[in-house]
């Protein structure tokens, strides 16, 4: 899953799929999160406890690090996507305000922006893990703070945290997608009432656009849906999270729900697929080229 989402890094930094600039960047951008999600949370904090226990990556130090980056990484993929909504739901419903928002710079500005606020949000998080064992004057493993769920600063910060992502990402993703579709069918029957015997080049255009829009949305929203009900159940009853005893039917919730979190890292590369024409074709073009590489080397 890693190798596809730097295909698409490599594919949409090549600039040949036939998006604006302003798409490929929020596109790439996603592509990049995604990969770091893979990176922090599943190979150096799940992975690594297979293929390398009791390395560095278990001093306190380095895991707090990781979980941080982690928590980061996933904030940044959830937002972003919504930056993504926001900017197709002005560049289709808002003509006059598409010309200044809808470039190049503007939509570097606001990754960056989204990135850093994501980073100052997830500093505490750094702060919520504690040494599991002291071994010759060397603290190794995190383990979660006891008064994490009991602190009133903490209580606030896991409820604002568990309000913004991702029950208000899930919000904002709605209401952008439902503005964008609703303008999209408002046109498109204006336009087909002038137009019904040519085809019309921008009803095509839009077409491919709201595909690929609510692909992506749709798709996150599906897979993270599993996390804020685990959530809510948590809220009216006496389960806890991050418990070990995998017989207990809400740890199994929890964990699938945390499954499928991670699994939305990987499709969006095989949503460009299949959404994208020239995304595909890109993509047989750098298999291609790869593969004759190897036989020329050969």
């Amino acid at each position: 899953m890693n190798a596809a989402n730097i295909l698409s890094i490599v594919i949409l930094s090549r600039r040949n799929c036939g998006l604006s600039r302003c798409i490929t960047h929020y596109l790439a951008s996603m592509a990049i999160a995604d990969l770091l999600v893979l990176i922090f949370e599943v190979i150096m904090r799940m992975v690594k406890d297979i293929y390398f226990p009791k390395s560095f990556l278990d001093y306190t130090s380095t895991c707090r690090l990781t979980f941080a980056f982690s928590v980061m990484s996933i904030d940044c993929s959830v937002w972003l996507t919504v930056a993504f909504s926001f900017d197709r739901s002005v560049s289709i419903c808002c003509q006059t305000l598409r010309v200044k928002y809808c470039t190049e710079k503007t939509s570097a500005v606001v990754i960056a922006i989204v990135c850093g606020l994501c980073a100052v949000k997830c500093l505490p998080v750094y702060f919520v893990n504690q040494p599991g064992i002291i071994i010759d004057s060397m603290a190794w493993f995190c383990v979660i703070k006891s008064d994490l769920y009991i602190l009133p600063v903490w209580k606030a910060y896991l409820c604002f945290d568990t309000i913004l992502t991702p029950f208000a990402a899930f919000l904002f993703i709605s209401l952008f997608n439902a503005l964008t579709i609703r303008h999209i069918l408002t046109s498109s029957k204006v336009r087909r009432s002038f137009r019904e015997k040519n085809n019309d080049s921008e009803l095509e255009n839009r077409r491919k656009s709201i595909i690929l829009l609510l692909s992506i949305s749709g798709s996150f929203i599906f897979l993270w849906m599993l996390i804020p009900i685990c959530y809510v159940y948590a809220e009216f009853t006496e389960n806890q999270f991050y418990q070990t005893d995998y017989n207990d039917p809400f740890t199994v919730m929890e964990q699938t729900g945390y499954m499928l979190q991670l699994l939305s890292s990987c499709t969006n590369t095989f949503i460009y697929a299949v959404a994208q024409t020239k995304f595909r074709n890109e993509v047989k073009n750098v298999i291609t080229c790869q593969n004759n590489q190897k036989i020329q080397k050969w």
